[in-house]
């Protein structure tokens, strides 16, 4: 199994912060973003390569990044992937980075564990996983437990066997605060999907879309993560983030 982690955004709404420095580089709880994402791989058994797929404005410095990491971390192997966009205007957009390094890396063989490069876990992911492995995709959720906080996300139910049975992004009129986060494991047959859902000119840009037009198609199992979650989208989340980060847990 390989990773992705999702790191091509510019973060134009942490303008100043983003402006010369990628998202999942800023320190947050006393060490990157993305190292806490990396962190938390650690024991998961089989993993092949973490790819990171990232613009061209900040390629070098997440090739500085995962070389200092990798001489840390000895057992985990990095490839660096430039998408060539150069500013918000021309990136390819979440979906279409995936499609992208899928094709390039030619990894449409194998399963790939999928995260964005902002979302920060507490906890390990091997028990996520652990029940994905099995199955053709498996999506991440997690209880936001505010019916105002999941009008942000995508507000998801499922049926008793944790299959989804309603997706819907930024809802209105939530139902429930289950929210589908970021964190996907994808078999080579959901894989191929990627294609098909961009030639027929759906969103490539939020993840989650994906998603929801994949649920209708195939059953789409959830897992549901353990410990906190935290999305860094603004720089409120952000200071947030680094204040339960920074203190002992």
């Amino acid at each position: 199994m390989n990773v992705l982690i999702l790191a091509a955004g510019y973060a134009t709404r942490l303008y100043p912060l983003t402006l010369n420095k990628a998202k999942p580089l800023l320190v947050v709880g006393g060490k990157p973003i993305i190292e806490w994402l990396a962190d938390n791989l650690a024991g998961i058994p089989d993993l092949e390569t973490i790819y990171v797929v990232t613009n061209d404005k900040f390629a070098a410095d997440f090739e500085a990044w995962s070389q200092g990491y990798q001489k840390r971390h000895p057992e985990f192997r990095f490839k660096i992937v430039n998408d060539g966009s150069k500013s918000d205007d021309d990136k390819l957009g979440a979906i279409g980075d995936i499609n992208f390094v899928v094709t390039q890396a030619n990894l449409s063989e194998t399963s790939l564990l999928i995260a964005a490069g902002d979302n920060l876990f507490t906890d390990s992911l091997a028990d996520f996983v652990a029940a994905a492995r099995d199955t053709e995709v498996t999506v991440a959720v997690y209880d936001v437990g505010d019916i105002e906080a999941i009008k942000k996300y995508g507000n998801i139910t499922v049926d008793a066997e944790g299959i989804i049975t309603r997706f819907e992004e930024k809802p209105q009129k939530p139902e429930g605060t289950l929210a589908a986060i970021a964190l996907y494991y994808y078999s080579p047959a959901v894989l191929s999907l990627l294609r098909t859902y961009l030639a027929a000119g759906n969103n490539a840009d939020q993840p989650g879309l994906f998603v929801q037009w994949l649920y209708t198609r195939k059953p789409v199992k959830t897992f549901q993560i353990k410990g906190r979650w935290l999305d860094i989208g603004s720089k409120e989340t952000l200071e947030n983030a680094d204040r339960i980060l920074a203190s002992p847990r």
